[in-house]
């Protein structure tokens, strides 16, 4: 905000009514010139001692209370859960690596076909494309699956498969079962993907594990591309 100076009072202001400055004997005690200006100076020097005064006191709260202060500022602040994800795994920048891996996830009967619109393109740092339901492309390094899954709204842990309203858990029936290459392995949220990886997720009758494996290891899993000399620093997606 600009404040404008020299405006004159208006004629209905306190100046202009009577009894005031121009009927008192402050002129009889001190020069006029020097009875105009001193109440200015004295009221610029009395702005700076409360200005001064405030400005040590917020001051001193601010490195009292830094922590506390920055911490509220910055929950004001909304992330997105891509910008999250991308802070609390230091990924690397777009580009930086290029992976493909196959993964199924099978429930029960049968596997979830990532190739619906829902699964594709959710992330440019790893995804599903060209409508594949198993391909899983990787473009940065240090990108865990779990940036994947939450992508399009699910979480794996080593317990359960949460997806919208849908709760699938372990229990006497089915198990809950992560294989990558074969290996069957505790966990997998945080697992960066190696090109060429080939990963199952499983839930249900351990019977069927063998079974799924084997779709797997048939699953073709797609070269990368040689980026050409004109497009060397574009990355392409396939």
């Amino acid at each position: 905000m600009c404040l404008s100076g020299g405006v004159l009072p208006s004629d209905d202001s306190d100046f202009s009514l009577p009894g005031r400055e121009q009927d008192s004997n402050v002129g009889l005690f001190k020069p006029e010139s020097e009875a105009e200006e001193r109440p200015k100076n004295k009221g610029i020097v009395i702005a700076g001692l409360i200005f001064a005064v405030v400005a040590a006191g917020s001051f001193s709260y601010y490195f009292v209370n830094q922590e506390r202060i920055d911490s509220e500022i910055l929950d004001g602040i909304t992330f997105t859960i891509e910008e999250r994800m991308i802070e609390k795994y230091n990924v690397g920048h777009f580009g930086s690596d290029h992976a493909h891996a196959a993964m199924v996830m099978h429930i029960k009967s049968e596997s979830l076909n990532f190739g619906l619109p829902a699964f594709q393109l959710q992330s440019k740092y790893i995804h599903f494309e060209n409508h594949n339901p198993y391909q899983i492309h990787k473009h940065a390094n240090r990108v865990p699956l779990e940036m994947l899954f939450v992508s399009f709204g699910m979480q794996v842990d080593s317990g359960c498969i949460l997806f919208g309203e849908n709760q699938l858990c372990q229990d006497e029936d089915n198990s809950l079962r992560f294989f990558i290459n074969g290996d069957e392995v505790g966990g997998i949220s945080e697992y960066e993907i190696m090109h060429g990886d080939r990963i199952l997720i499983f839930y249900g009758d351990d019977r069927l594990v063998s079974k799924q494996l084997s779709y797997l290891d048939s699953l073709e899993i797609h070269d990368i591309p040689k980026r050409d000399k004109v497009n060397q620093d574009k990355e392409i997606f396939v």
